[in-house]
């Protein structure tokens, strides 16, 4: 049994002082208790909040952070952007796949994340054919998380046509392609190591890339399993939809599928009042990406009236140009700021500080997409927190409803001190406990990637 005593601690029911923590062999929370002395020999921090669940991940894609801010020849969109990352794609190789996310969830990890959804669409080999083991690359993303130490949802890809009306894949996208059969057989290869620190379920990658006969297909293949999807994240997709469905993307899911709180709707920018009635009243979690969605120029989405409709989100950081979780929700809340012009819209009546209800909401829309025991500190929960720098001038004698407020909305520096994920210490004072072995590999990766 391992302790850690929290002078303020965030429980689900709020801010709680003088609060006990006690977790297993595990990794999962056995003990939160309020009001407690803290026993001989056990650390004792100031400040612990659960640790944040990032929904969606395309890890090789960390490799690519900033090189794509050039302009070309013409109006630069989500599509051109597109262009560039298959030309990326197209030259990794497994061991570079391993060694980038293991440095991109390292890097999480130091920001806060203690959980990953990786959507995993990048299969095959150069060629287009599959690795002896199928497998291959999803497992080496596992084995990144493993040395890293964060915990992960893993979610295989189909992706089997190039866009609507199942027209056949371009050449470029050779390494993704994927039948219902192919998910299936790497979903059964990664089961085995389903456990506290691994869920396994499966992501049609969107309308445009598999038919919703295969995403039925696939979703009772693998019952109870997260289910990923991206989904009108383009006005270009929605266009499309509609002119050979005669529906939007969220309309025609719904109308096609069971869609339930088992899934998650990645970006989802372009609605209609109708679509956010239905994401809302189907239980499923909005998966936002606010960096990357602003990176690409995708838009906005309708946060305000997915809260005012009970709706659930989570947060995620895509393509990986920022690894902070506060990052993400300060973007989520300045860009509804800019688009109505008022202030302080993520709140609720029983929560007016943004900031808590930011981190809160975020954690509960995220934990329930990755489909593990994760969001809260609380007996069965798996003990992932995090220790915030309360030395450090944005934090120090702050009030304690002003903590999440001040970790979010004041400055830069990264306020997260400690990391504890699946019961191990995994950041100390800053830095992961690998780090130099973990940015020496990624270095080379990038050595040889740019080589050429």
């Amino acid at each position: 049994m391992k302790q850690l005593f929290a002078c303020h601690a965030l429980l689900p029911e709020g801010w709680r002082r003088d609060v006990l923590l006690a977790w297993d062999g595990e990794g999962n929370l056995t003990q939160v208790q309020e009001n407690a002395q803290a026993p001989a020999g056990a650390e004792v921090v100031q400040l612990v909040v659960p640790g944040m669940v990032n929904l969606h991940s395309h890890a090789f894609q960390r490799a690519m952070a900033g090189m794509t801010e050039v302009a070309g020849e013409g109006p630069d969109s989500f599509w051109t952007w597109r262009e560039l990352m298959y030309r990326f794609a197209s030259r990794i190789t497994p061991e570079q796949i391993e060694a980038i996310a293991t440095q991109l969830y390292s890097e999480c990890l130091r920001h806060g994340y203690t959980a990953m959804c990786e959507f995993h669409y990048l299969q095959r080999d150069p060629d287009g054919a599959f690795y002896a083991q199928p497998a291959e690359t999803a497992l080496r993303v596992l084995q990144a998380a493993r040395t890293s130490g964060i915990g992960v949802t893993m979610l295989p890809v189909l992706y089997s046509h190039a866009g609507f009306g199942s027209q056949p894949l371009q050449p470029q996208q050779a390494r993704f392609a994927t039948g219902v059969d192919d998910v299936l057989c790497i979903a059964e290869a990664l089961s085995p190591l389903r456990g506290g620190q691994v869920e396994v379920g499966c992501a049609p990658h969107s309308l445009r890339a598999a038919s919703v006969t295969q995403i039925r297909e696939l979703s009772k293949a693998l019952p109870g399993r997260p289910l990923h999807i991206h989904i009108a994240e383009q006005q270009a997709e929605v266009a499309q939809c509609l002119q050979l469905t005669g529906c939007r993307p969220v309309q025609y899911l719904h109308e096609e599928l069971a869609v339930d709180a088992r899934w998650c709707l990645v970006h989802a920018t372009h609605l209609q009042a109708v679509e956010v009635a239905q994401i809302a009243a189907s239980g499923a979690v909005v998966g936002l990406c606010p960096s990357t969605e602003a990176n690409l120029g995708d838009g906005l989405f309708p946060l305000r009236e997915l809260l005012a409709a009970g709706g659930h989100f989570g947060i995620g950081s895509d393509s990986h140009v920022s690894q902070s979780p506060v990052e993400e929700l300060r973007w989520l809340e300045y860009g509804q700021r800019l688009q109505h012009r008022q202030r302080n819209l993520a709140v609720s009546a029983q929560q007016r500080q943004v900031g808590d209800f930011l981190w809160q909401r975020a954690l509960q829309g995220g934990a329930q997409a990755a489909g593990r025991a994760l969001g809260a500190l609380a007996p069965g929960k798996r003990a992932d927190l995090l220790v915030l720098d309360d030395a450090h001038p944005n934090l120090c004698g702050v009030a304690l409803e002003h903590v999440l407020g001040s970790f979010i909305f004041s400055g830069n520096d990264n306020l997260v001190r400690d990391v504890l994920c699946g019961g191990q210490w995994q950041v100390r004072a800053g830095r992961h406990v690998a780090q130099e072995a973990i940015t020496a590999a990624y270095k080379r990766a990038l050595a040889q990637l740019r080589a050429l």
